[in-house]
Order: structure tokens, then C-alpha cells, then sequence
């Protein structure tokens, strides 16, 4: 059974699931959102891991599927392919927006949590022109540490991001991470140079996606 915080000073509540598949996860979703869009549930966040998958949004070519016949979940949000699994926090935000018709505010917003996320444990983080989710910058290209995929029905969103705190990086070399061909993807602690939980980074996800939601969120 999930763990959940009611709302406190927020219209947001919080579910943390621990480890779910993402097929259950991704039931769990639609139940939640129609339920917020019928009026009977609260905005919620729902903050998770996945077991190992990949997931390939509505623009996602074959080519940048696995080729080796690894299994591929197609999905309903936008963006392209990319992975999920151990030592990434997933965040789902079910909310009713304020502005049904600026997706790109909503998205700016999650990015400029997950930013904060990443400012606070010591790492530069940033966005992209043309490019969704967050980067880190170098002279040697680009990285990128928390990837977002978000899809609006009713005016309620669904899907959300990943955010690479601690997890086998090798999993992205079977694809072409979102579609981005000639950029990396690192994460909190290659970043850092050491090891950390999710436990250690959660509270700061927790803490700054509130945030952000709070001003898009109806």
C-alpha cells in the first residue's frame, strides 16, 4: 500500500509508492486523474521507482528503440523513449492547471524544482533551448540528469519526470535517450563523485516540486 501525506498548506497531496511496476503505476494514474478531474480527489504527486523498463512517448521513432528485441512500454505522454528503474525517483503530478492551455509553464515549472533539487546538493543544473528536462552544462556537451514527459487530458495532467539520482547509467546505451542523439545522461552522483540514496534526495524532490506545483496548479 502506498504511503500518504495529506495535504497540509497545499491543495497537493502526496503519494509515495515505493518501488511499483509501471504498468500498475501507470493504472494507478488514470484512476487518480479522473477522479481529480470529476472533482472528488485532490491535486496529487506521486513520487515512486520502477524495476527496470523502457517507456517510448507518442513521437518516438523505431530507430530509437532497442534494437536487440529488448521489451519497449508505449505510452501516452509526450517525448520519445527513455528508462526507467532502480535509483531514479519518478514523479507523476496529477494536477488540475490553472492555465489548461500553457503545458510549456507547467513544464518550465517541474525543470526550475528540479533544478532547485540539484542547486541544493552542490550541482549547477540547468535548462536547455529546445530541450526538455534538466542539463548539465560542459565543455565537453551536454548531460542530461532528469528527463520529463508530461501528456494534459481535461485540463489534469499525468506522466511527469525522472530524476537520476543513483542509477546504472548502462541501461541508457540500449536506446537514444528521448530521442537526443548527440548528448549524454549522468546523474546525482557521478555528479557528485560519490554515492547517495534516494532517501537523502526525496525530501528535497518532495519539498521543491511542491513548489513549483503550487503556482500552476488550480
Amino acid at each position: 500500500m502506498p504511503v500518504v501525506t495529506p495535504p497540509s498548506q497545499s491543495a497537493i497531496a502526496l503519494t509515495r509508492h515505493g518501488v511499483i511496476d509501471y504498468q500498475k503505476a501507470w493504472q494507478v494514474q488514470r484512476n487518480i486523474h479522473a477522479e481529480v478531474v470529476a472533482g472528488i480527489r485532490p491535486n496529487t504527486l506521486l513520487l515512486l521507482e520502477h524495476p527496470s523498463v523502457y517507456t517510448a512517448g507518442r513521437r518516438t521513432l523505431d530507430s530509437e528503440k532497442p534494437q536487440d528485441g529488448t521489451p519497449v512500454i508505449n505510452v501516452d505522454r509526450g517525448g520519445k523513449i527513455t528508462w526507467h528503474g532502480p535509483g531514479q525517483i519518478v514523479g507523476y503530478p496529477i494536477v488540475k492547471l490553472l492555465n489548461p492551455h500553457e503545458l510549456v509553464g507547467f513544464v518550465r515549472e517541474i525543470e526550475a524544482g528540479l533544478i532547485n533539487v540539484c542547486s541544493e546538493l552542490g550541482i549547477s543544473a540547468t535548462c536547455v533551448a529546445g530541450r526538455s528536462g534538466v542539463w548539465i552544462r560542459g565543455v565537453d556537451g551536454d548531460r542530461k540528469i532528469a528527463a520529463i514527459g508530461i501528456r494534459v487530458a481535461q485540463g489534469v495532467t499525468m506522466h511527469g519526470f525522472a530524476l537520476n539520482v543513483d542509477p546504472d547509467l548502462n541501461n541508457f546505451s540500449n536506446i537514444i535517450p528521448c530521442g537526443i542523439a548527440d548528448a549524454d545522461v549522468t546523474s546525482i552522483a557521478k555528479e557528485l563523485g560519490r554515492p547517495i540514496s534516494i532517501e537523502e534526495v526525496m525530501p528535497l524532490v518532495e519539498r521543491h516540486i511542491f513548489e513549483s506545483l503550487r503556482k500552476v496548479s488550480a
